[in-house]
């Protein structure tokens, strides 16, 4: 769990996304842990790029990665001021919007 200013962030790595990752070359993983770094301290930094998305994935985001990968998550806030960070998907912009 990252601690942000009075907020709480729970990040977690879904099935098909850990699968994913699994698959990638050794410098794009090392990419998304950078991101993840600079998401944890700002999700809106702008290297991120991360935009809400519509289509089939409506109601999830997606930050960039390198140029052309991706990560598409979905964000959930509680009333305590928790917010869940559920990564779901992971790829080149090709494999993930085909």
């Amino acid at each position: 769990m990252i601690q942000m200013q009075n907020i709480k962030m729970d990040i977690q790595l879904d099935k098909i996304f850990r699968k994913q990752y699994k698959k990638a070359h050794e410098n794009i993983q090392t990419a998304f842990k950078e991101r993840v770094r600079l998401f944890s301290e700002n999700q809106h930094h702008v290297l991120l790029h991360n935009h809400l998305l519509t289509g089939k994935y409506r109601g999830h985001r997606s930050i960039n990665i390198t140029g052309d990968w991706r990560a598409i998550y979905i964000e959930r806030e509680t009333t305590d001021k928790k917010i869940h960070i559920k990564f779901k998907l992971f790829g080149t912009h090709s494999q993930l919007y085909r």
